[in-house]
């Protein structure tokens, strides 16, 4: 039998949420519990979590002064990570990882918005955890901000907007700065909450249309998701 694993989520704000990665959770029959800062949820002892997931948000890990609880997320991150559970950084949380890695997490040249592809670096082409996704396929972005992969991490896959968009550390804290969780629902909800985003001008940057168009890719990017989750729960 599988173990049951306590997986445990910070939300950042109430429209990004966990997309195809609650459907694996309940799948899989896993335990679920989460802190949503916005609502100013306590967090959990790190000896109640074996899990722990990042999600995403359009603050920068730099806001501590709008976002003051940021601070103590960064210190769980850390205090996670020293204890050796499997975390997952997406966007925002991708960042976070990144920064509690001692990375550097800058604006980029260009935010990139909308469905672009990402491609593996050689060491993505002979990572186990991304044994099932293409070298190349689209995905969805929303972010300015860029992360550092840290010393002792690897770089596993760049896009053309951003050179860094995987990193992973020790097979068992990996950061994804585009978002392979996402729903059709999801994507809708984001938009619908930072549509503003989109009237700004750049090269990476798509348009509503554009975004709606590419649902279809959420149906590949989900399945890459899910393996990507099993083999996190099998190490």
């Amino acid at each position: 039998m599988k173990p049951q694993l306590r997986i445990h989520y910070f939300q950042q704000v109430s429209f990004e949420n966990l997309g195809c990665i609650e459907d694996w959770v309940n799948r899989e029959n896993h335990l679920l519990s989460c802190t949503r800062f916005y609502e100013d949820d306590p967090l959990p002892s790190i000896d109640d979590i074996d899990w722990l997931i990042i999600m995403g948000g359009p603050m920068g890990i730099y806001d501590e002064d709008k976002y003051p609880r940021l601070s103590e997320e960064k210190e769980y991150i850390r205090l996670a990570i020293a204890a050796n559970k499997v975390v997952l950084g997406i966007c925002l949380g991708s960042q976070l990882l990144s920064d509690a890695l001692g990375g550097r997490v800058r604006p980029g040249k260009n935010k990139e918005i909308g469905w672009f592809p990402v491609s593996k670096t050689e060491a993505g082409k002979s990572s186990a955890l991304l044994s099932d996704m293409p070298d190349q396929m689209d995905v969805f972005h929303w972010h300015g901000d860029q992360f550092e992969i840290p010393s002792g991490c690897h770089h596993l896959a760049e896009s053309e907007a951003c050179p860094n968009q995987i990193l992973l550390f020790k097979d068992r804290v990996i950061g994804l700065q585009f978002h392979f969780e996402a729903t059709e629902k999801s994507l809708l909800s984001m938009v619908a909450n930072v549509r503003d985003q989109l009237n700004e001008k750049g090269p990476f940057i798509q348009s509503e249309a554009e975004i709606i168009s590419g649902f279809s890719n959420c149906v590949q990017g989900n399945k890459i998701m899910f393996s990507l989750l099993d083999k996190l729960a099998a190490i």
